[in-house]
């Protein structure tokens, strides 16, 4: 049984008073969230990695306590679930129950095992497959492959962290993305992961970051979609979604992911070694990562950086100009699966056609008015494709290109080129098709579904 507290908001350093402590208790519906499949929020002890919030200052705290239990553990066992809740204990229990550091990765027979870390040793390849590589890892491509990369860029030796600790917020983190989402899963986060890491490692990046720079790139690659609904903003506006209340309809799931994220690093104690200063600073920072996501900010962000790029006065020894920097490339990995090869790319095109139509499915049958791009009966994916990669993706990557004009960069824009001419040709064929339709005969041309203008 899963328990959900609402505390006062506290400074980090001090511990949770018992007295504070108090039972939220359950009210009628009043919002949108049965609509996509989560329970009302006021009824979070129903709901794995349930959040409290205080509005005050919009800070999700993640409190989960077990119910009493008959069961004796051992000491080490008992640490471990007071940070875990039950249910999130029965699934992760297999990475520490009984199991050293070393060999945590037999959760797999020794074959897959094997194939999992051959992908490893090329998880800096574009051709990386993050679905054979969820295959593999038995769906924990989240966890296996950001510790491998915290591992690979010294981050655990540089910032002395605890390797249990840092596995437990990364089965977390995993944990709280909605696996019956078809696209906005863990898997996609750790796809934004490893693009992430293709990035920081191109030239003018590892020469200019140092280890607190990737850290936090990769805590917010890891985090950046944390606990999405499924839906987008305009759905949680128009339902009275609590989240759109709590966020005043600005940027409502990035920040939400963002303070989910904060939750998780608070409850796990990942940096709890760390001076509160530090602590404050690095979540204000991912934050800031985490915002630029925003695909409705997409030309604020854009402009400012054309504008540095058109000036040439970009310095990397700046702080503020690396962070942008850093905003950017989140930014490219978020949005680059029509920049993977035709084979990964059309996967997700499908995984995220499916969630928009999922999405409009709801709004019909509760008779909301279907959100653009949602609606199954009008819309297509090679439509949306060509869209997307029009009007949001080739000006990013242009813009990228120029800052990073490397192999990589030219490589994602050949693929992008060829990706578009492909749904181009899916949509024409699909075009003759309807011609030679009789039921299309009688129909204006301003009901043939047109190729969509995203803003």
């Amino acid at each position: 049984m899963e328990i959900c507290y609402q505390l006062p908001v506290l400074p980090l350093d001090r511990p949770v008073p018992q007295h504070v402590l108090s039972r939220r208790g359950a009210i009628s519906f009043s919002s949108s969230s049965a609509l996509f499949g989560c329970p009302n929020p006021r009824q979070l002890s129903q709901r794995r990695g349930a959040i409290s919030y205080d509005s005050s200052d919009q800070t999700a705290l993640y409190i989960r306590m077990l119910a009493n239990s008959e069961i004796e553990v051992s000491v080490s066992a008992r640490n471990i679930r007071r940070l875990l809740s039950f249910q999130r204990y029965l699934r992760s229990s297999r990475f520490f129950r009984g199991i050293t550091l070393p060999n945590s990765s037999n959760i797999l027979d020794d074959d897959y095992n094997g194939q999992a870390k051959c992908m490893l040793e090329k998880v800096g390849n574009w051709n990386f497959d993050i679905f054979l590589f969820d295959r593999l890892t038995n769906g924990n491509s989240l966890v296996t492959l950001t510790f491998h990369l915290f591992n690979l860029h010294g981050l655990i030796e540089h910032f002395q962290l605890d390797t249990m600790k840092l596995r437990r917020f990364l089965v977390m983190v995993q944990e709280d993305y909605h696996s019956h989402n078809p696209y906005h899963n863990a898997v996609h986060a750790a796809d934004v992961t490893q693009a992430m890491h293709c990035y920081l490692k191109e030239p003018k990046l590892s020469e200019s970051l140092t280890p607190w720079d990737i850290l936090l790139s990769l805590i917010a690659a890891a985090t950046h979609d944390l606990d999405h609904p499924g839906v987008n903003q305009p759905f949680l506006i128009k339902t009275n979604h609590y989240l759109a209340t709590l966020y005043k309809n600005t940027s409502v799931l990035e920040n939400h992911h963002w303070r989910s994220a904060v939750g998780l690093l608070r409850e796990s104690g990942l940096f709890a070694h760390m001076s509160l200063e530090d602590r404050q600073m690095m979540e204000s920072q991912i934050g800031a990562l985490i915002l630029a996501t925003d695909i409705s900010r997409q030309n604020e962000y854009l402009s400012l950086f054309r504008s540095h790029l058109d000036k040439e006065d970009l310095c990397l020894e700046d702080d503020n100009h690396r962070r942008l920097i850093l905003q950017m490339a989140l930014k490219c990995a978020d949005i680059c699966n029509p920049c993977r090869t035709w084979e990964l790319s059309k996967q997700w095109s499908e995984k995220v056609t499916e969630e928009f139509f999922h999405q409009g499915d709801v709004e019909k049958k509760y008779c909301l008015g279907v959100s653009p791009l949602c609606d199954r009966q009008t819309e297509t994916i090679a439509n949306i494709q060509i869209g997307f990669m029009t009007y949001l993706v080739e000006p990013l990557f242009t813009e990228w290109a120029r800052f990073s004009n490397t192999r990589l960069s030219q490589t994602m824009l050949g693929h992008l080129g060829l990706n578009k001419a492909s749904w181009k040709g899916m949509q024409r064929e699909q075009s003759s098709n309807d011609d030679t339709d009789p039921t299309f005969e009688e129909m204006d041309s301003d009901a043939i579904p047109q190729e969509p203008r995203l803003s």
